[in-house]
């Protein structure tokens, strides 16, 4: 069992950055895929950024490549996403999620667990 508690939403203007954390609780932690997703009013969520366990691979969407960077402390069982150069349609609810194994994916359904989310709201 995973349970994922996520921080550092907020209202920032157009351009701006916001920094989101994720804490994990378990031992598996640096055995486990995690990943980030996001679900704006009206919409599916989606895919944002995915890293593995050590760190080595990454997967990003295309409308935040360039602009997101994922990172995992192991030792502080956290996962960031760092957000640059924020746009309106960046606004949405973030969740974070944990797969059940070390194995690169996508797909929302994929995923074991999830955190409660948080908001991210961007001012034009």
């Amino acid at each position: 069992q995973v349970q994922l508690v996520e921080s550092g939403g907020g209202l920032v203007q157009a351009g701006g950055s916001l920094r989101l954390s994720c804490a994990a609780s378990g031992r598996t932690f640096s055995r486990i895929v995690m990943g980030w997703f996001r679900q704006a009013p009206g919409k599916e969520r989606e895919f944002v950024s995915a890293i593995s366990g050590a760190g080595l691979r990454i997967y990003y969407a295309d409308s935040v490549k360039g602009r997101f960077t994922i990172s995992r402390d192991n030792a502080k069982n956290t996962v960031y996403l760092q957000m640059s150069n924020l746009k309106p349609e960046d606004a949405a609810a973030y969740y974070c999620a944990a797969h059940n194994s070390n194995m690169m994916t996508m797909t929302l359904g994929e995923y074991a667990y999830w955190g409660q989310g948080t908001q991210v709201t961007v001012s034009s």
